[in-house]
């Protein structure tokens, strides 16, 4: 069945086929402005963060509050917020390239990003008018900063299970808050709190401001990494918080917790990216500094290989990122956020779900591999204090606990799918049966593809498919032998989002590469990514249908699955030392 350009582009369409490669947004899209706000975004993260970095790793947190209210003079703070309350309305895929800049400063990145992401873009789009015009013009302008309030001691990636109360008042004129909130970054320094508590039992979401008498602020807590950013507890003792401040709905708190939550995963993978960008230009320039045996370390085709394998890992990044950022771009812009438009905020943020948990767990594991990678191109100097990639190795470490940590969201992904083709939403199941009937007499075009055409990555096209093909039997024989109970199945889902993982990252390079013409470096990169994804992908399978048959079924489906990643060898060797040499040229990330 082949399905409709529409129905590929909505969430989780990736799984029915490819949409056409002038459709996806590409960084080589970025129009002059938003290159412009990119490079501002960028000095002010070079010229005035950086020199700071001791006294914010120290906790002198007036330089923090001093940074932000500057990057609030130069518009960064404003790109998500509307006109009409002080904002820039930019699209975001240009709050996407200023989040992207700011993450070269590690622990200020997660500071500006509590504040302008989920520390804002609630009230954003999910405030009432009143609230917005209260509220949006100072946080827009640093005057005011924000902290996102969920997580409990007793609650973390299970935010439902969350125990602070809020309680009517006798008048009806106050909720009355009493519990408490741990890990709050921004606390020690913030005005404005978003905080989550349970009336009756239903989720809901407040604004609360810093000076409600009642609330008080632990001390900072002494963390692995990003050090220089604030982290305390918050506590809620008979704090009154005037009806006015409900934001959106009493009890559907979740729907805003959730939502904002797809949000800061998306752009936590976008300040991932900024980070691996820095790690490598700092890799690459100390491998051709260092010498050993008399000749740089730049020479040695070992360290070549790391250095093009994170190149190539941050090319794939940065395809699936503004790939993202260009569908959420297209969902959310009919909306007229200087309204009331809770509800269809929330449907357009949920729509792309599952790509922003894919964007999360991708971006924070390869921000992991390529911060490890840099301290070991380092050699010692790297586990030394004085090297940036110290720093970066211990901030990188927490990217993947935040936001509903990598195993919750390996989770989310198959099991948001499963909801919306339950719903109607997706047709999947049309997809699966469709696959089933094709399989049972699949042939594939092993190596004629790339033999019979001129395009450079047909052969990767089709192990795209391929790939496309595997998930979804992976998927549908799960589903078929579970049932309702798959989601104890917590193995199998998890394999179900690899392999899904592994697709989007894919198509999302091979996409980019074919928009932007085939150049030889994008040609390189995509085709060294997809041939390894595959290796993976086709040991996650066998592990994944080896838990679900056995005996002469198990064989027919390993015979399937061998077909479905069947493919000639490439020289990734090769592969790997071109795109070193372009790596080393540029003395960074070459793309």
């Amino acid at each position: 069945m082949t399905w409709d350009e529409k129905v590929v582009q909505k969430g989780g369409g990736f799984l029915l086929g490819s949409p056409p490669a002038a459709s996806v947004f590409a960084p080589e899209d970025l129009d002059s402005e938003q290159r412009l706000i990119g490079e501002t975004a960028l000095a002010f993260a070079r010229d005035e963060v950086l020199p700071k970095l001791e006294e914010l790793e120290n906790q002198q947190h007036e330089h923090s509050v001093a940074l932000l209210k500057r990057a609030g003079e130069l518009g960064l703070l404003s790109a998500d917020i509307p006109e009409e309350f002080g904002g820039l309305a930019l699209p975001l895929t240009t709050s996407t390239l200023i989040t992207e800049s700011i993450g070269i400063t590690g622990a200020f990145g997660v500071t500006f990003g509590a504040h302008t992401g989920i520390g804002t873009l609630p009230i954003v789009f999910f405030g009432n008018e009143d609230q917005k015009r209260r509220y949006l013009p100072r946080l827009a302008s640093g005057e005011w900063i924000a902290a996102y309030a969920l997580t409990e001691p007793d609650a973390g990636s299970d935010a439902m299970g969350a125990k602070t109360t809020a309680t009517l008042s006798e008048d009806g004129r106050h909720y009355v808050l009493r519990g408490q909130k741990q890990w709050i970054t921004n606390a020690s320094f913030a005005d404005v709190f978003i905080v989550y508590a349970k009336v009756d039992g239903r989720m809901t979401a407040f604004i609360v401001p810093r000076s409600s008498p009642g609330l008080s602020v632990g001390p900072e807590v002494n963390k692995m990494g990003i050090k220089g950013s604030s982290t305390c507890a918050v506590f809620f003792d008979g704090v009154h918080v005037p009806v006015e401040d409900v934001l959106g709905e009493v009890g559907r708190g979740h729907i805003i917790a959730f939502n904002i939550l797809n949000i800061g995963r998306w752009k936590l993978a976008a300040g991932a990216l900024g980070g691996c960008k820095s790690v490598l230009q700092v890799s690459a320039a100390y491998a051709q500094e260092r010498h050993q045996f008399g000749k740089p370390l730049a020479a040695f085709p070992l360290i070549q290989q790391k250095l093009a394998a994170m190149a190539t890992r941050i090319f794939v990044l940065e395809s699936m990122v503004y790939r993202t950022a260009g569908q959420l771009d297209r969902s959310i812009h009919t909306l007229d956020l200087a309204k009331d438009v809770g509800k269809q905020a929330a449907a357009a943020i949920g729509e792309y779900a599952v790509e922003a948990s894919i964007n999360k767990v991708f971006g924070s594991e390869v921000l992991d591999f390529v911060v490890d990678e840099g301290v070991q191109i380092h050699g010692g100097y790297g586990y030394m204090k004085e090297y940036a990639v110290e720093r970066a190795y211990r901030d990188a470490r927490i990217n993947r606990i935040f936001e509903g940590t990598n195993e919750i969201n390996r989770l989310l992904i198959p099991g948001t799918l499963l909801r919306r083709t339950m719903k109607g939403e997706l047709p999947l199941m049309e997809a699966l049966q469709e696959l089933q009937k094709e399989l049972s007499s699949f042939t594939p075009s092993f190596g004629e593809a790339a033999a019979t055409s001129d395009d450079p990555l047909a052969e990767e096209r089709r192990l795209v498919d391929g790939l496309r093909k595997l998930t979804l039997m992976v998927a549908g024989l799960g589903v078929q032998k579970h049932l309702d109970k798959i989601e104890h199945e917590q193995e199998l889902l998890a394999a179900a989002a690899d392999l899904g993982i592994a697709l989007y990252a894919s198509e999302s390079a091979l996409l980019r590469t074919e928009k932007a013409g085939c150049p030889q470096l994008l040609v390189d990169m995509t085709k060294l990514f997809i041939h390894e994804a595959i290796d993976t992908a086709d040991t996650v399978a066998r592990r994944a249908l080896a838990a679900l048959e056995e005996g002469d079924t198990l064989r027919v489906q390993l015979g399937v699955a061998r077909r479905l990643t069947r493919r000639e060898p490439v020289n990734t060797i090769n592969l790997g030392r071109a795109i070193a040499a372009k790596v080393l040229e540029a003395n960074g990330y070459p793309v």
